[in-house]
């Protein structure tokens, strides 16, 4: 997200000296250099392979994105690309095998290709052609096909490609001539969603049945609402969605596509962000968005029983995908403090494993300082919710200087996620008031469109009352 980035030179931040008259006198820490901050490693996660042995990941621990495996038994890495010039990101291994299959542009382009990469070190493009972005979607349930959408028919729109992982055809799923991009399909492949963006605040979803060409619109067409489809079912009987059509914040829901019943699954006095169902529909994960951190709910899908995620000592799940075999949990792991570490889980046995060391090992995260959310009035009387960083050199004796930092628009959040350059500043001494000005999304559909048709007026007065 792009970030703008106001310095209060010479001003004091009122906050941070209350907070320190309630605290400690503060300490000194050491300081770090901003290479330092940025010296630390990204690493996502790419699948894992069908017998639950090993994990793709890519991470740019060279300095740019390679391709890396994992044996989950032992801990050990290696590395699978080579490439010193574009980034390569993994998608998957292909089913039942150890060949997978990375995205990569030309020279920074943009124009993403998907490459199969064998194990005997061989490359085939799979989407080739001039001026074509191709995406990765999916697999299918089986492992013989993955899904992906391509602009190769027309540059304009993206459409949604089947190809086998015997001959690497590509066969035309759904031809996308009105800007509807397809987003959720079905097993059989009879149904797709496709989503409609009306503005920021009304996206609609819309169902359609390949067979006989007619569509449905999941939510009501006629009332603004922003509606995401999340998947379907195992028997292709439901489709999941979240909405907040018909109140103040995104639930989970249940389509059903023979009647057009809807019903609600979860909810909460927060955002739901989304919902995953695992491969054999044995479990469901619901995310939600609880005042800038993501908070995980994981349940029996059949009888809707809430299930323990393992604890995770200082530090949150951002997000968890489960294995086909529905056996092992690959967790995304992350604090203020930290940035994301990758997990394994084994769902019988409990055992939990590091796999990935993020933070630059020259930095102590004693060091570092935790985000508080904070709330302060406005100029009008509404409530502002941010983050806040109080470095651990500030005191009642000891003023500090603040940084207001101001998140990109409209819509958007301010999150307590690590931040290198957050983390820097604190640690040179700066505190620092991350705004989430009304018109910011995750704190409900009045919050969100407060700033309608008044861009860079009531909004960036809450930022300067902070």
């Amino acid at each position: 997200m792009t970030r703008q980035i106001l310095i209060a030179v010479a001003s004091l931040l009122f906050i941070a000296c209350n907070n320190a008259d309630k605290n400690d006198e503060g300490r000194e820490v050491k300081t770090y250099s901003i290479e330092q901050f940025y010296k630390s490693v990204d690493s996502y996660n790419g699948g894992i392979s069908s017998d639950d042995e090993e994990l793709l990941i890519t991470s740019n621990e060279t300095g740019i994105y390679n391709v890396y495996k994992i044996n989950l038994a032992t801990g050990n890495r290696e590395q699978l690309t080579q490439s010193t010039k574009e980034s390569f990101f993994a998608n998957g291994f292909v089913p039942g095998t150890r060949h997978f299959i990375y995205s990569a542009d030309k020279g920074g382009d943009e124009n993403t290709h998907l490459f199969l990469r064998k194990t005997d070190g061989s490359v085939r493009d799979l989407t080739p052609g001039d001026n074509v972005k191709a995406n990765f979607w999916k697999w299918n349930e089986t492992g013989t096909h993955l899904y992906f959408t391509s602009n190769k028919r027309n540059p304009q729109f993206f459409d949604l490609y089947k190809m086998d992982t015997v001959s690497w055809t590509p066969v035309l799923i759904y031809e996308n001539n009105s800007g509807l991009d397809p987003g959720s399909i079905s097993r059989d492949d009879r149904y797709i969603t496709l989503t409609q963006f009306v503005t920021t605040s009304w996206i609609n979803q819309i169902l359609l049945d390949q067979q006989t060409g007619k569509t449905v619109y999941i939510n009501t067409d006629s009332i603004e609402s922003r509606t995401s489809s999340e998947g379907f079912s195992v028997d292709g009987k439901y489709l999941y969605y979240t909405s907040d059509e018909g109140g103040e914040f995104s639930y989970a829901g249940r389509y059903e596509i023979a009647t057009g019943k809807k019903e609600k699954i979860y909810e909460d006095k927060w955002d739901v962000a989304g919902v995953a169902v695992s491969h054999n529909g044995k479990y469901r994960i619901v995310y939600v968005n609880v005042d800038g951190s993501n908070q995980l709910h994981l349940f029996d899908n059949e009888t809707g029983k809430e299930l323990e995620f393992p604890a995770i000592k200082d530090g949150g799940i951002i997000s968890a995908n489960i294995s086909r075999s529905e056996k092992k949990m690959i967790l995304y792991v992350g604090s203020s403090r930290s940035p994301g570490n990758l997990f394994s889980y084994d769902i019988a046995s409990k055992e939990l494993k590091q796999l990935t060391n993020a933070l630059n090992p020259e930095i102590d995260v004693n060091d570092l300082v935790s985000a508080e959310v904070v709330r302060y009035k406005s100029f009008d009387g509404l409530e502002i919710p941010a983050i806040f960083y109080k470095p651990h050199q500030a005191s009642s004796s000891n003023k500090v200087p603040a940084v207001v930092m101001v998140h990109g628009g409209p819509g958007g959040q301010a999150g307590a996620f690590y931040f290198p350059l957050i983390q820097y500043l604190v640690n040179k001494g700066y505190a620092i008031l991350d705004v989430n000005n009304r018109g910011s999304s995750g704190y409900g559909k009045t919050f969100f469109k407060m700033d309608d048709r008044n861009h860079g007026d009531k909004d960036l007065k809450d930022v300067v009352w902070g």
